[in-house]
């Protein structure tokens, strides 16, 4: 069973419980793993195994976007970011040029993590404001950590 299956799983099973309206306040549901508010992720950080792959939704109604850390990536990480492009200065142009690479509300971004170590991420339109996120990717990964 996949991480999504059994938390939407668990999560059912919560509904039916006296704990339901209780769930602790993190973003992960079962159609994704990390939501963006208007001006962070939530969570922020967030542990993987290797082939694992990572959905965030924009739970706000702020345009976002997911953007490596182009510097920052694990040594044999390729770049990634929401709108497909190959750097990090390509994803900031694409942005400025027309809101390329917008993840805009109820909208998904979804990208499997292979290279372990930790991948470093932003919100283009929002990072002077902190919004930034990290998948670290371990072979000791906990789910929900």
């Amino acid at each position: 069973m996949d991480r999504r299956s059994f938390l939407r799983t668990v999560g059912t099973a919560s509904v039916g419980t006296a704990l339901a309206g209780c769930l602790t306040g993190g973003a992960t549901s079962g159609d994704h793993d990390v939501g963006m508010t208007s001006r962070k992720f939530q969570p922020a950080k967030l542990e993987v195994s290797p082939g694992t792959s990572v959905v965030w939704k924009n739970t706000s109604s702020h345009g976002h976007t997911v953007t490596a850390y182009e510097g920052a990536l694990p040594d044999g990480a390729p770049f990634w970011a929401s709108g497909g492009f190959d750097s990090q200065a390509a994803a900031e142009d694409g942005w400025t040029d027309g809101l390329q690479g917008a993840i805009s509300q109820g909208e998904t971004y979804e990208r499997t993590f292979e290279v372990v170590g930790t991948h470093t991420y932003y919100c283009i339109p929002h990072e002077a404001s902190g919004m930034k996120g990290r998948i670290v990717v371990s072979e000791d990964a906990t789910p929900d950590e």
